[in-house]
């Protein structure tokens, strides 16, 4: 044996595989499985074992001199506190996926109210009238709200509606804790047809602006405030922005706000769970389209949006069209709320995770929102988007406790929400006597 080997006759690599036919197969499964586990753990970014060495601590981001962070964040306990996600759930992608899937549905019903924009179109605001909350005894108001019980308006993202089960637990768990609620569904979702030649984009912040007025009008004495989520927090702080002090809002929460859309396009095309989110929203997109193909088709280039497969393939054959801009990228900077940060003068809360998977922390405006004083950032390393499970049942949206908790802080507080709207009455006056001038 010795002779043959040394002599050339038997292969080195023949024998190498004879050695390894003596594994037994059991253990190259065992193989299999270990490599397929480290390929699955950094593909969704799992942070399980990083969870159990961190802090999970938040980080804030504000004007040296922000009254806004001594009156009121500084008191919120959760934003001091640590975001550690449940554990089952560690990773952004699993929080992202199940968001809609895990969330407990509360049980209630809503009050549907029609309002009509300035150039015909329809929007569904949907009230939370009663809630299977046995914990507290208040009696929901609904479009009659008294005064004295604070009212917010929740902005959904990007093809949500007031029935997503995200935004039905905010509304739940924001009326548990006794404030009033009205849902502002985008145009042409929530089960309404389009009404007039326009249809909803990322950055038409006109109609909330409309809604936000009408709903002043109708409760003039109401303090009035605002959450924002994914897209619609984007449309939020583009509203707030170019608004300015003419905003009737006490106060805001921006959640997982996508920040910079042209930044975010460009995001989109990196990794292979980016490509997998740009084609499932580019998907939801097109959907949301058909429910109104006639409008879309006179407005837009209806064949270029049904070969769509992404994000900027269907906004460069809807949106860009009917908006009549040169690019898609002019649009994508046009929508962005961004670069309006810095004329934002409501007291606002923005709240993002570093490993949201569809919203880039790359986008998120760090210096501009130091610089204004009316402005705290918060983020965290881990949460998702929109999800921020928390709990090892995974019943529990911490985003939701802290916007609840800092928009209860504020609206408690002697001056800040009260400084917001004296501004707006000032603001207001003086419009209406140059009116009356002219």
């Amino acid at each position: 044996m010795m002779e043959s080997v040394t002599g050339g006759s038997i292969s080195p690599y023949k024998l190498l595989f004879r050695s390894l036919t003596l594994i037994p197969i059991s253990h190259y499964l065992l193989l299999a499985f270990l490599v397929s586990l480290v390929y699955v753990y950094n593909l969704l970014e799992v942070h399980i074992i990083q969870d159990f060495f961190s802090g999970g601590s938040v980080s804030l981001t504000f004007h040296s001199s922000s009254d806004l962070y001594r009156e009121v964040v500084s008191k919120c306990q959760l934003l001091h506190g640590r975001y550690l996600a449940t554990p089952w759930l560690s990773s952004p992608h699993l929080q992202t996926i199940l968001l809609n899937v895990i969330v407990k549905i509360p049980s209630f019903s809503y009050k549907r109210e029609i309002f009509r924009t300035s150039d015909d179109g329809t929007i569904a605001l949907d009230w939370l009238m009663t809630s299977d909350v046995s914990e507290t005894s208040f009696q929901v108001n609904g479009t009659n709200a008294v005064a004295d019980i604070p009212l917010v308006i929740v902005v959904p993202g990007l093809t949500s509606d007031s029935n997503s089960p995200y935004i039905k637990k905010i509304a739940y768990d924001m009326a548990k804790h006794g404030w009033n609620v009205v849902v502002s569904n985008h145009r042409g979702l929530g089960g309404v047809p389009l009404t007039s030649e326009c249809f909803y984009t990322a950055g038409r912040s006109v109609d909330l602006g409309e809604v936000v007025n009408h709903i002043h009008r109708k409760q003039p004495e109401t303090s009035l405030y605002a959450v924002g989520t994914s897209l619609g927090a984007n449309i939020l702080v583009k509203y707030l922005g170019e608004d300015g002090v003419n905003v009737p809002l006490a106060g805001a929460v921006s959640i997982s706000n996508p920040w910079d859309l042209l930044i975010g396009d460009r995001f989109f095309t990196r990794a292979i769970m980016q490509r997998f989110y740009n084609r499932i929203l580019g998907s939801s997109l097109k959907g949301a389209a058909k429910l109104h193909q006639e409008t879309y088709a006179r407005l837009s280039d209806w064949e270029g949006i049904e070969k769509s497969r992404t994000i900027r393939d269907f906004n460069d054959h809807s949106a860009r069209i009917a908006g009549n801009f040169e690019s898609i990228d002019a649009f994508h900077r046009w929508a962005s709320s961004a670069r309006l940060v810095h004329n934002v003068s409501v007291p606002l809360l923005c709240l993002n995770a570093i490993d949201d998977p569809v919203c880039t922390d790359e986008a998120i405006p760090w210096d501009e929102c130091r610089k204004n004083k009316n402005v705290v950032l918060a983020t965290t390393q881990h949460g998702g988007h929109i999800a921020f499970f928390e709990g090892m049942s995974g019943k529990s949206l911490w985003w939701i406790r802290v916007a609840e908790e800092y928009l209860s802080n504020l609206h408690a507080s002697p001056t800040m929400s009260k400084q917001q709207m004296q501004k707006f009455k000032e603001s207001d006056s003086l419009s209406r006597d140059n009116k009356k001038l002219v």
